[in-house]
């Protein structure tokens, strides 16, 4: 029989710690945490991302500031800013929501954003820092991911794991905190021959790639635990993951369900890295 990994519980309860760590924290210090959100032109849907993460961290008492700046903003405006907001003592997280305009170069971007306030976990120095197992903020999705299986007890060490998707944002980063729980992890991507060979001999699978029920009932062996970080839509329209959830939820010991799986658990992990920054910064 299979359970629910319920992304939605986990985060509404993570939320509350959250609140009350943040409370503690303006009590002890006086000081409010602070959250920076840079939204360049009008995507609708990074909008609605961006009116999300506000209202998260009105959820647990962080203070948000919200810059949106038109979609022919250049490169060196866009840049100004983000060296204002790195030399800014009352902002404790930097986000530039993503993707970019095209004619912007988002790693040019990126690279402002100083470690101590690169609440996404995109930055070069964040990823090493991950690769090096040394103490880093993470990418808010993995590090989610990460949490759901910590919240259920269920034990990496030893285990087979198997990332499909290498993204920079995801994939890589999910792959890096798997081994450093002490999983075994293979990757796995749009090259890779014979993907259902490597899904077969996976404890916990990760799908990260952005297509739609990709994962089958044949890929999964017996009591797997199944991760789904996809967002798509299926034939009918209808809002569906990375894997098949109805045909393949019988055969795992745990599945996540989309929506309501890994998404919640992304923008509570970024009100979590922002209290990390702030606190880190006064200590």
């Amino acid at each position: 029989m299979y359970k629910i990994l319920d992304g939605k519980k986990i985060a509404a309860e993570l939320r509350v710690k959250i609140r009350a760590d943040v409370s503690e924290f303006k009590k002890n210090t006086g000081k409010d945490i602070g959250l920076a959100v840079v939204l360049v032109g009008d995507n609708q849907a990074s909008q609605i991302y961006v009116r999300n993460k506000i209202k998260a961290c009105e959820e647990v008492g962080i203070k948000s500031f919200a810059y949106y700046l038109p979609e022919e903003t250049l490169q060196k405006d866009l840049n100004a800013l983000l060296i204002e907001l790195a030399g800014d003592d009352n902002v404790n997280g930097i986000l530039v929501q993503l993707p970019l305009p095209q004619h912007l170069d988002s790693d040019e971007a990126l690279k402002l954003i100083p470690e101590s306030k690169d609440v996404d976990g995109f930055s070069a120095n964040s990823i090493g820092n991950l690769c090096l197992g040394t103490e880093s903020l993470v990418a808010c999705t993995p590090n989610g991911v990460m949490k759901i299986l910590e919240y259920e007890n269920i034990n990496l060490s030893g285990k087979n794991a198997v990332v499909v998707g290498r993204s920079n944002i995801v994939g890589k980063p999910m792959a890096m905190l798997l081994l450093n729980a002490n999983a075994t992890v293979t990757v796995c991507h749009s090259r890779t021959r014979n993907l259902k060979e490597h899904c077969l001999n996976a404890d916990i699978i990760v799908a990260a790639v952005g297509k739609a029920k990709l994962i089958t009932v044949d890929m999964i062996k017996d009591g797997a635990v199944v991760i789904d970080v996809g967002m798509n839509k299926d034939e009918h329209g209808k809002l569906c993951g990375d894997v098949d959830f109805e045909n393949v939820k019988e055969k795992c010991s745990y599945i996540t369900p989309v929506p309501g799986g890994v998404g919640p658990m992304t923008i509570t992990m970024l009100m979590y890295n922002t209290y990390i920054s702030a606190l880190r910064s006064a200590n």
